[in-house]
This record gives C-alpha cells, sequence and structure tokens, in this order.
C-alpha cells in the first residue's frame, strides 16, 4: 500500500507564499509520476501541477508562472511553491501518486490552503 503524507497548507494572504510538501511510504514505487491536484466545494478536482520521476512538468494554465512543482526522488517526495497566490487560489489540495506497475492512482488526504484578499 502506497501512503501520502500532504504538509504545508495554511492561510496566507493575497501575494503571499506557501509550500506544500507531500512524502511517498510504504510501497511507492520509485518510478513514478506525482501531482497536485485541488478542489472546492461543490467542483471537480483539477490538476494543478504534476512532475514525472523523470522530471517532465505540466502546469494548469491558471498557475503558470506563478507555482512552481519540483520533486526529490530520493525522499519520494514532491513539492509545490506556490507564489503570488490569489483568492481563487483558495482550495483543498491533494496530492496524488500514478503507479505505471500498478496502473492506479493514490491520493493523500488533502490539505487546506486559504487566501485573504
Amino acid at each position: 500500500q502506497v501512503q501520502l503524507e500532504e504538509s504545508g497548507g495554511g492561510l496566507v494572504q493575497a501575494g503571499g507564499s506557501l509550500r506544500l510538501s507531500c512524502a511517498a511510504s510504504g510501497s511507492a514505487p520509485s518510478i513514478n509520476t506525482m501531482g497536485w491536484y485541488r478542489q472546492t466545494p461543490g467542483k471537480q478536482r483539477d490538476l494543478v501541477a504534476i512532475i514525472s520521476s523523470g522530471g517532465t512538468t505540466n502546469y494548469a494554465d491558471s498557475v503558470k508562472g506563478r507555482f512552481t512543482i519540483s520533486r526529490d526522488s530520493a525522499k519520494n517526495t514532491v513539492y509545490l511553491q506556490m507564489n503570488s497566490l490569489k483568492p481563487e487560489d483558495t482550495a483543498v489540495y491533494y496530492c496524488k501518486l500514478y503507479s505505471p506497475y500498478t496502473n492506479r492512482d493514490y491520493w493523500g488526504q488533502g490539505t487546506q490552503v486559504t487566501v485573504s484578499s
């Protein structure tokens, strides 16, 4: 089983920064894609950013130039540096790991990010 532990959410003023972390443990494979998604009440969970084990990244248009995803493969940990935060970035942020070995997605429990205006 794969466990994902997220940290780093919180309350910040518009224009501020936060850094989210997600550490994978258990049966987490070293070859994987990890990423961040976010969800607000009543809406679907949307992609924020993903990164492959080879370092290829992909971002939602709404966060390009403001957010940066990175990973420490030795620690099987992914980070999301969020700068120039806007109130519309307020959401629960979920970490996801995709394993090509099991063809399954694994999700963290989510961490709340609130940006005040």
